[in-house]
């Protein structure tokens, strides 16, 4: 009699183990999303609740909060802030808004916007800034603010007075600003470091000032003292706070080249008691022969010993640089002074 040795049934569990924890996962994972988008949104409700309460509302028009599986994705077809912390209302209207932060990475906030962007500003003024490309970035810390940095291709701002109907445009091939809380000065006078770059620039008052016809490239390095004044938006309130706290923009390069001419300038700007910009800042220049139909060209160097141009190592500097001091640019009652003399510019409009 033949043996007959029974057939061993392998279990199919290992085959089908592997689907069945990807399936748990998935799950798992849908629902920690689900939870951050829930979280999102009512974050957003209490954020345009809290505006609203200060005088901002906010609209975001068909808002829609996706991305899934990696990211939060906040979208708005447009975006409208209406204002009346400036007295007349304020009005901005944009197109189409996206905010995307990436789930392991949720301080980390990538900002897209499609232009124009059309703004109704006090007495009457209205503006408009359009872009080939616009990308920004936010960087936070919780809730504390880390940088925040800003790209444009090839912006156009039109800024039209109230009755009349020519404006003034500025353009650039790009612009870029970034913003970050100084490491050693942020914690006790609240000073936040600012770096704006512009490429093929022109501006109507720049070329007022030394018009030679060609564009110009600006490179501005600051700090403005007692920012968080500005945490209530920028409005009236606002400024007179950081006005009255004793705030300013320390201006430690400005640098700008227009064709042959050459600027470079540091100085301090804060605001008078009328509200209008007031400082002085100490500058250099070169290849530059009339300023605002003032003929400086072969005497600024004269001109800036005589009245207080920059001097010590600064001078050394320029020298070296083959840059020529100016006397001290000076903003005053309104007015803008070069050295004793005044230019002949339009008055400085008071802020608010």
């Amino acid at each position: 009699m033949s043996d007959i040795t029974p057939v061993r049934r392998h279990s199919r569990f290992w085959l089908y183990a592997p689907f069945v924890l990807l399936a748990l996962l998935a799950a798992g994972w849908s629902g920690i999303w689900g939870f951050a988008r829930s979280k999102v949104d009512q974050e957003l409700d209490a954020g345009i609740a809290r505006e609203a309460r200060a005088g901002r509302n906010w609209t975001c028009r068909d808002r829609n909060v996706g991305g899934y599986p990696f990211r939060i994705e906040v979208r708005c077809a447009s975006l409208t802030l209406t204002s009346s912390r400036w007295g007349d209302e304020v009005k901005v209207d944009a197109g189409q808004a996206v905010a995307v932060a990436q789930v392991w990475t949720p301080g980390h906030i990538i900002l897209q916007m499609t232009g124009p962007m059309l703004a109704n500003l006090p007495q009457g003024r209205k503006a408009a800034l359009d872009w080939k490309g616009l990308a920004a970035s936010l960087h936070l810390s919780g809730l504390a603010f880390e940088r925040f940095s800003l790209v444009l291709g090839e912006p156009v701002l039109t800024v039209t007075e109230a009755g009349q109907a020519a404006a003034e445009t500025w353009r650039a091939t790009a612009a870029e600003a970034h913003l970050r809380p100084n490491p050693q000065r942020f914690t006790n006078e609240g000073t936040v470091d600012l770096a704006v770059n512009a490429k093929g620039g022109v501006l109507p008052a720049l070329e007022a000032l030394i018009g030679n016809g060609q564009l110009a490239d600006l490179d501005l390095q600051a700090s403005l003292s007692r920012a968080p004044a500005f945490r209530r938006g920028f409005n009236p309130d606002a400024l007179e706070a950081w006005r009255t706290a004793g705030g300013g923009l320390d201006v430690t390069k400005l640098a700008l080249t227009k064709g042959p001419t050459r600027l470079e300038a540091t100085g301090r700007i804060g605001l008078d008691e009328a509200h209008r910009p007031a400082g002085q800042v100490s500058a250099a220049v070169a290849g530059v022969d009339r300023i605002a139909g003032i003929k400086v060209g072969g005497l600024t160097a004269g001109l800036g010993a005589l009245f207080g141009g920059r001097g010590g190592d600064s001078a050394q500097n320029n020298a070296a640089a083959g840059l020529a001091p100016l006397p001290p640019i000076v903003l005053r009652d309104g007015r803008v002074f070069l050295g004793p003399l005044r230019l002949p510019l339009q008055p400085l409009l008071p802020l608010y």
